[in-house]
């Protein structure tokens, strides 16, 4: 058990005994002159137990000064109890943490929740739009995994709709004698794909700007999703071709980011359960026609906004959107069963997932023991606070983003480096990261890549080099064979500040877990490494000449790498031997 959870269960056996019941909470105090911690729950036990907060307060200090907890309690205005801790009881846990690292950690009971993060789409150039899923899915299930809980992800890939027969209807303009096109074909089709990555880049920019200006050409490219989907033998195997040109570049972007996932799987998996479950929804009587198109109402008594139906088939018997979405949810309830399902996607599509979450549990798809949840993200904006672009005005791709940053990255680094693009390219990586999860998910942001590049201030690179100096000093350390195994003595204020950030880490997990953003552990790695930097600058820790007090300082050192190291893994972030 971390010390702080320890303390507060102690505190708690105190107010037992008193005859008082509150789930104590010790607060970092706000008024460091006042102490370090403070509990608040004196005026909640008077409106329970109708007495003065101010008796109640005076209560319990009388039995904490019995205790070795502590080596400073008052009370502050009407019942605010506030506490320093002793130095024994600080030293004690650092040695704990030596011994067991994990400790200072958070876990909750296991359960299984499945991850749906990614999104890419199948023929589209992966581009900023689609990092924040990447990134922050990617680190959300790191954190859960930290905290035991055993997850699923899936990138979901787009692969099935509208944007496929955009991209086969260019091909089939470009390449018109293809046998993918012929009807009548019986030969077998070719081995190798008619269109390379590069080809793809370029062919669904241009087959989407013509879909906006011919109403003739947008008609056949739904004609071939159709077909498509009905089961053209021709247009099935130019669309593996399609699928897995795309899907090898998708992959060494998404490896770049660090983002990986247990299943990579489609649209086009799901598509074999689609009449399951429109069947299942018409068995029901959960569906009906609306102008020819097969729907099911979603809307509920108290809803203060309309809530549309969902859309199920068009007029043709093409499927859409929603229909895909229940089907998959349909595979991965019947395959994994999982506790809770995440969802990562844009703000913009949260309307789309309440429809689909509603019809899931209309339709007994899900029951309400399996939490649907949608986890919306805002927008990466530039420096002009618009949409990130290109000069000539387009969607700027990820290897675009990482390649301007690496300019910027590439001006910190020393010459003498030996890969020096290489290293370059991972903290433009880190860089892009750590700027994308330190706001609250939900947010919009602007990101600016000179000032994230900067070696001072709440950026990755701060953090990579303050940590790979820590690792430094460690590694000078054991060339002169000096310990750092034990933890002897706190000798100031900042090593002590140190210490107390350290304990913070159990409720910065969960509360990032429990707000699924990663924000607060961004920041807390700034005041962390901060902290340290303070110390580390105010004393020689390597050439301290009282034994003691080096060995402490190491093994402070070492602790908060180690912290650093955990958190930036969370965050997917890697941290280099040399900076």
């Amino acid at each position: 058990m971390n010390l702080i959870n320890y303390l507060e269960s102690e505190f708690k056996k105190i107010l037992n005994k008193l005859g008082y019941d509150d789930e104590v909470m010790f607060l970092v105090s706000n008024r460091p002159d006042l102490g370090e911690y403070q509990y608040n729950g004196c005026m909640k036990l008077a409106s329970i137990y109708k007495k003065s907060p101010i008796d109640i307060a005076n209560e319990i200090v009388k039995e904490l000064t019995n205790t070795n907890y502590f080596k400073n309690i008052n009370i502050a205005g009407p019942g605010f109890i506030n506490v320093t801790l002793e130095d024994d009881i600080l030293i004690k846990y650092m040695n704990d943490m030596i011994n067991d690292f994990d400790i200072n950690g958070y876990k909750v009971d296991k359960k299984t929740i499945f991850l749906d993060y990614g999104g890419a789409n199948i023929a589209k150039e992966l581009h900023v739009g689609h990092l924040r899923s990447a990134n922050i899915g990617e680190a959300l299930k790191r954190l859960l995994n930290d905290c035991g809980i055993k997850t699923i992800s899936d990138v979901h890939l787009g692969d099935w709709g509208t944007p496929m027969g955009l991209v086969m209807n260019e091909i089939k303009k470009m390449y018109p004698d293809l046998p993918y096109f012929d009807e009548n074909y019986e030969g077998e089709y070719p081995k190798e794909s008619p269109v390379s990555e590069s080809d793809l880049a370029v062919i669904y920019p241009k087959a989407s700007q013509k879909k906006k200006e011919s109403v003739e050409y947008a008609e056949e490219a739904r004609e071939l999703t159709k077909k498509l989907q009905d089961g053209d033998k021709g247009l099935r195997a130019l669309w593996r071709h399609i699928v897995n040109t795309s899907s090898n570049d998708i992959k060494r972007v998404y490896e770049k980011l660090g983002t990986s996932f247990d299943l990579w799987l489609g649209e086009s998996d799901a598509d074999p359960y689609i009449d399951t479950v429109i069947n299942l929804l018409n068995e029901k009587n959960l569906t009906r026609i609306s102008n020819g198109a097969l729907i099911m109402d979603v809307q509920e008594n108290d809803d203060k906004i309309e809530v549309p139906p969902v859309l199920l088939k068009k007029t043709d018997g093409g499927v859409l959107y929603a229909s895909t979405e229940m089907a998959t949810l349909y595979d991965r309830m019947n395959k994994f069963n999982p506790d809770e399902l995440w969802y990562l996607t844009d703000n913009r599509q949260e309307l789309h997932f309440t429809q689909v979450f509603r019809a899931a549990r209309k339709s007994g798809l899900v029951t309400d023991k399996t939490e649907l949840i949608f986890l919306g993200f805002g927008t990466m904006n530039g420096p002009d606070g618009k949409p990130f672009k290109t000069r000539d005005g387009g969607v700027m791709s990820l290897k675009s983003l990482i390649e301007l940053v690496k300019k910027e990255t590439i001006k910190k680094i020393n010459d003498n480096i030996e890969d020096k693009d290489k290293l370059a390219e991972e903290i433009a990586i880190a860089t892009i990261k750590y700027a994308d999860l330190l706001p609250y998910r939900g947010s919009d942001y602007v990101f600016d890549p000179v000032k994230f590049s900067d070696l001072n201030g709440k950026t990755a690179p701060y953090l990579l080099y303050s940590t790979v100096r820590m690792k430094s000093l460690l590694k000078k350390a054991k060339e002169e064979n000096l310990d750092y195994i034990k933890y002897n003595t706190i000798n100031n204020e900042l090593e002590r500040k140190v210490i107390l950030t350290l304990l913070e880490v159990p409720s910065i997990l969960k509360n990032s877990l429990k707000t699924k953003s990663l924000n607060e552990i961004a920041e807390y790695l700034y005041k962390l490494t901060n902290n340290y930097n303070n110390f580390y600058s105010s004393y020689r820790v390597l050439t301290e000449e009282d034994k003691l007090v080096r060995e402490s300082w190491l093994t402070l050192t070492d602790l908060v790498l180690k912290t650093n190291i955990k958190l930036l893994n969370i965050l997917s972030i890697n941290v280099p031997d040399k900076i």
